[in-house]
């Protein structure tokens, strides 16, 4: 299995993520709902999202940001399709991602 380190742009995975955190990712990793995820859109070719697994349907996981204000999600974009799951954090304050709030 693959590991790499993902930088965190944007508001929408706060509070539990704020823009400039760094996360520990791991590909072909089994995924549950409430983890977090690093997800692709068929609508947005090349963009990378971090987000949080909410269900799995036919063509995907349905992923939410914990931010309402603040994020594209599959309200949005519809299904994602999970590339890696997020473990930890690594930078600024290392440890267990938080739990959604939603």
């Amino acid at each position: 299995m693959r590991w790499r380190r993902v930088t965190v742009r944007g508001p929408s995975m706060s509070p539990a993520l704020a823009d400039g955190d760094v996360v520990l990712v791991r590909f072909d990793a089994p995924v549950r709902p409430g983890d977090v995820v690093l997800v692709t859109w068929d609508a947005r070719p090349g963009q990378l999202s971090v987000k949080r697994a909410v269900r799995p349907d036919d063509d995907g996981w349905h992923v939410r940001g914990d931010n309402p204000f603040g994020s594209t999600d599959s309200a949005t974009l519809g299904p994602a399709r999970v590339r890696a799951v997020a473990r930890l954090r690594l930078w600024p304050r290392p440890g267990r991602i938080p739990p959604g709030r939603r």
